[in-house]
């Protein structure tokens, strides 16, 4: 379980954290099951709305929603947000923050604006002992106008600081609203550790046991859903 918590003062202010599940994107509800493919002579082909893999990664832990609406224009971003002040912590009252450009000095980062923006984080977030949190760029949310970039923090320790999102702009033509809830970062649990790995070739089953998988998945619709999938639903995605 991922815990979070804000500042008693800031609780009816913010939006808060949810579970990826239930925050789906509105254009995965809205996309349609089934299109024409001129590609393939006009065949129908279904859409990714059919894709156990990446529905679910859409749906994994949790997002961290933006704290109120940022303006972006004329290449400025603003915001009309008035929170109490702390006296009792040590936090920026600013929804952003900003990394300047040299600080991004060999790294192979595209910006597209001329600092790194850094979406501020209210919530601490706390996992049992032994585990970590990965934060990363919601997943599969290309429509989002930047990308949020990943770490990794132990947060079983460091569970009453503040992890904040730096973010790479990406797209420049960008004018409007940022509303206030937009997912800025997804927060995955994950045990701390090195990972085991165990490189070989297939034993003669397992050629046989791939053959057969790749057959049904090549032949019949749903085997992965059906068969291999967690039973747990995701949403109403379909």
């Amino acid at each position: 379980m991922i815990r979070a918590r804000c500042h008693p003062k800031l609780r009816a202010l913010l939006p808060a954290p949810v579970p990826a599940a239930s925050a789906l994107p509105d254009w995965l509800k809205s996309m349609p099951s089934e299109v024409a493919a001129p590609t393939l002579g006009g065949a129908a082909v279904r859409t990714f709305k059919h894709c156990p893999p990446m529905i679910d990664a859409l749906a994994l832990g949790v997002l961290i929603p933006l704290a109120t609406d940022i303006t972006v224009a004329g290449g400025e971003m603003s915001w009309d947000w008035d929170p109490p002040i702390l006296d009792d912590a040590l936090i920026s009252r600013a929804p952003l923050g900003l990394h300047v450009p040299e600080q991004a000095t060999g790294a192979p980062l595209r910006l597209a604006t001329n600092a790194v923006v850094k979406f501020m984080n209210f919530w601490t977030l706390e996992v049992p002992e032994g585990w970590s949190l990965l934060f990363t760029h919601p997943l599969n949310r290309e429509d989002l106008p930047f990308r949020s970039l990943s770490g990794v923090v132990d947060c079983d320790h460091f569970r009453d600081g503040y992890v904040h999102f730096p973010a790479l702009w990406t797209n420049p033509a960008f004018e409007g609203v940022l509303p206030r809830g937009t997912p800025v970062a997804q927060v995955i649990a994950i045990p701390r550790g090195a990972q085991a790995l165990d490189v070989g070739h297939m034993t003669e089953d397992e050629v046989a046991r791939n053959r057969e998988m790749q057959r049904a998945l090549s032949e019949e619709r749903g085997v992965y859903r059906r068969n291999f999938r967690h039973s747990g639903k995701v949403g109403n995605a379909r």
